[in-house]
């Protein structure tokens, strides 16, 4: 899709200111970090081989790793199902926690490089956002600095802020900004896109009354499928659903309006129509 005049995209730079086991060993006061990190994809994923894919181990060797960390907490975590596995009241409650452990450890971490160097800068960017002039520009005025990019994926924006794996960031809204500091940069319209034969091809403008029955494209993201679907409608109703895009760098993006196209609009050639009416 492109965008519509009356409901613009902003492109906003975002910088921060900143079950108890029987029978084990006694536990330990100090946790492997890779366990706990271990502990947090498996809780993520709920299945030993998905995680253990993720995490480049064997599942065996993530059975072992799981099991040194329950002996050093001192409590089960997780019990094994027929569907995987799940967590046990313990881990329940140890997640959260393990989650706030590793994201301190990152953060010190952060911190300790970029007081160090404290010359360096780390400039995030997520796709389609295009930051070669102004890093350029950066780099004239500031010869000094040295200064490095970092593709984000477009939902990890807030956390890589929070982090301090980056210390600015230009990303497109909507995103969670609590305890960021956002600044606006410049707002995009919006159009849509469609095929070259369609009812609304070549129209100057659309209304959201002229795609009230059109399927478009679904994101992963909740606060992003709402913004783009406009969903729900300002009359109340639901966004007619599209194709479930996870990424928007995804070229399944592409290939999912194609076949849209072809099952329910006839033509895969795409035209632009600006679009109006879709103010929030």
């Amino acid at each position: 899709m492109r965008n519509t005049p009356g409901q613009s995209v902003s492109v906003k730079i975002a910088v921060t200111y900143g079950g108890v086991m029987t029978e084990s060993p006694s536990p330990s006061a100090d946790l492997d970090l890779r366990l706990v990190r271990c502990f947090t994809v498996l809780a993520e994923h709920q299945h030993f081989g998905r995680a253990a894919n993720a995490l480049h181990l064997t599942q065996s060797s993530l059975s072992r790793q799981i099991d040194r960390l329950e002996q050093q907490v001192g409590a089960r975590l997780l019990d094994r199902t027929p569907r995987g596995s799940q967590l046990t009241e313990a881990g329940e409650v140890f997640l959260p926690l393990a989650l706030e452990i590793l994201g301190s450890a990152s953060q010190a971490s952060a911190r300790a490089r970029a007081a160090a160097r404290p010359s360096r800068i780390v400039i995030g960017y997520t796709g389609n956002v295009i930051v070669t002039a102004a890093v350029g520009e950066l780099r004239r005025r500031h010869p000094e600095a040295d200064v490095h990019l970092q593709h984000l994926d477009w939902k990890d924006t807030p956390a890589a802020l929070l982090e301090y794996r980056v210390d600015v960031a230009l990303a497109r809204l909507p995103f969670p900004a609590d305890r960021l500091h956002v600044t606006v940069l410049y707002d995009e319209p919006r159009v849509l896109l469609v095929p070259r034969d369609h009812r609304l091809a070549g129209k100057e403008s659309v209304t959201l009354d002229d795609i009230a029955d059109e399927p478009l494209p679904r994101a992963a993201d909740p606060a992003w499928d709402a913004f783009w679907r406009v969903d729900p409608r300002p009359d109340g109703r639901p966004a007619p659903d599209g194709p479930l895009i996870e990424s928007v760098e995804d070229k399944r993006l592409v290939a999912a309006f194609r076949r849209y196209a072809r099952t329910h609009l006839t033509c895969p050639e795409p035209a632009g129509a600006p679009g109006t009416g879709t103010e929030n």
